[in-house]
């Protein structure tokens, strides 16, 4: 896919909780076309740092002519980005990477299982949409340690079902996501394959659990990232293959790819 450099403009920006912001940009311009499990790359605008910032795409809105991204504000950039304000601008590549399966690939017969744990959860939405809209049945389970860390959650189950589970119980099942009640049981039956993002402990749990019920299951890489473009060699994953670029491979790979 062709690869754009654009001056986004804030157009909202709203502060989830103390430490999660979702900021929607538009363009004069229509955007490009963006695929789910894709990226953008932010230049950070201030004189102390250096490298762009790599982003998940959350959600894109064609109507509206918005792309959405939900960033962790854990970071000097990533703090610059959570302060900015309608009508400013932002520099980005994009789209960057390589994404999740392609709708036109899977059985529409059976759901896909999307797994998100933390800021992870952020690529699964807009894939959620996608199958929807390509008649596939996106059934979510999204992890986190408490309730008040879930995220978007309305917005999840406004495209499909949606499991939870929390680590101190107060939303959902107790437990990680692999204590799901809906991973109970014979699961090849229910879902064709599980795409997956978040914690790599949580990743490589999950891959275990895929193979177990004989599930394919495809996982979105978060390697500390630079160029964005397979330059820099800062994101270097070892697979079956050998080394290559999370960047420009990736981020999304299958789990047989892997050396989990």
């Amino acid at each position: 896919m062709k690869k754009y450099q654009l001056d986004l403009t804030v157009k909202s920006i709203e502060h989830l909780n103390e430490k999660y912001v979702l900021i929607k940009l538009t363009d004069e311009k229509p955007l490009p076309e963006m695929l789910p499990g894709q990226f953008v790359n932010i230049r950070i605008d201030n004189a102390d740092t250096f490298l762009r910032r790599p982003i998940s795409i959350n959600y894109v809105d064609v109507e509206k002519n918005e792309l959405h991204l939900l960033v962790a504000a854990v970071g000097e950039g990533t703090k610059w980005l959570a302060s900015c304000c309608a009508g400013d601008k932002i520099n980005m590549l994009l789209p960057l990477g390589n994404g999740f399966t392609n709708p036109s690939e899977l059985n529409k017969d059976k759901a896909v299982l999307l797994i998100g744990g933390g800021v992870g959860v952020a690529p699964l939405l807009n894939y959620g949409k996608v199958l929807k809209d390509n008649g596939i049945t996106p059934i979510f389970l999204l992890g986190a340690r408490s309730a008040k860390d879930l995220l978007l959650l309305d917005s999840f189950k406004a495209i499909g079902e949606t499991y939870i589970t929390t680590e101190d119980a107060t939303m959902g099942d107790k437990g990680f996501v692999t204590n799901s009640s809906f991973v109970e049981g014979d699961l090849a039956q229910k879902v064709s394959k599980i795409s997956c993002c978040g914690p790599k402990p949580m990743m490589v749990a999950v891959a275990r659990m895929a193979k177990e019920k004989g599930v394919d299951c495809e996982v979105s890489l978060e390697n500390m990232m630079a160029c964005g473009l397979g330059a820099c060699l800062c994101c270097v994953e070892k697979t079956v293959k050998g080394n290559v670029c999370v960047c420009k491979e990736g981020p999304v790979f299958n789990i047989t790819e892997l050396n989990w």
